[in-house]
């Protein structure tokens, strides 16, 4: 069974991302390097240079991984959460955290945030809105945990709407992940998740919309790439 039919729905997209991301925990750091030419980290850090975080802010980062995003918000005394579904993703973070008080991580669903209503000033997150069953009801979470005038930064891939542009990128993943996947896991499969979940994502525009439907006052996204990648930007 190919990776576009297993997430076909959500329930088997639940329950392959569970599986993928307890899988490759050990090379996440690796792999996010690799396939983003090295340019992950620089990412990263504009998304926190665009939240621009006073000290103090209350911050919960989704879909933490390793904790990047995280711990570049605490590096600016904002007091940060880390939450993510893969309890190997946490242990990595917290071993990286070390005798720091912050970041202070957690295991989580972003489906069914353990918090309660307006506990944030921001959040963020990296490829998480992406890999989610329900995007719709991610973002109905993020936007209620949030308080009022708070604001969600989500980086991740686009999915372009050249037709021509999508070919060549997604066939670029599928090529490039099938190979790194056999080389780390001897499994081609592992990493082409990528490519078949951007086939199914609405792509930059469309979540703009679906934020600003799901109640957010504004909503925007940061070309990065040349497109390929996206920066969105919300304010509730």
């Amino acid at each position: 069974m190919s990776v576009g039919t297993r997430i076909a729905t959500a329930e088997g997209k639940r329950r392959y991302v569970r599986t993928l991301f307890a899988t490759i925990a050990h090379r996440y750091d690796l792999i996010t390097g690799l396939l983003s030419y090295g340019q992950d980290r620089a990412w990263k850090r504009r998304l926190v240079t665009l939240a621009a975080p006073a000290a103090g802010t209350v911050a919960l980062d989704l879909a933490t991984g390793t904790g990047d995003i995280a711990f570049l918000l605490a590096e600016r005394s904002v007091r940060t959460v880390g939450l993510d579904l893969t309890p190997g993703m946490i242990d990595l973070a917290q071993a990286k955290r070390g005798s720091r008080a912050l970041p202070r991580f957690l295991v989580g669903d972003m489906m069914t945030l353990p918090f309660g209503a307006g506990s944030f000033d921001l959040v963020t997150t990296g490829y998480g809105l992406r890999n989610v069953p329900d995007l719709t009801q991610a973002i109905d979470e993020i936007y209620r945990v949030l308080r009022s005038g708070g604001r969600v930064l989500s980086l991740d891939f686009n999915r372009p709407s050249s037709a021509i542009v999508r070919s060549v990128y997604l066939g670029y993943l599928y090529i490039v992940g099938g190979l790194v996947g056999w080389v780390l896991h001897g499994d081609r499969d592992t990493y082409q998740y990528i490519p078949a979940s951007i086939r199914t994502y609405p792509g930059a525009e469309a979540v703009v919309a679906l934020m600003k439907a799901r109640g957010f006052s504004s909503a925007r996204y940061y070309p990065v790439l040349g497109g390929l990648m996206a920066i969105h930007d919300a304010r509730k």
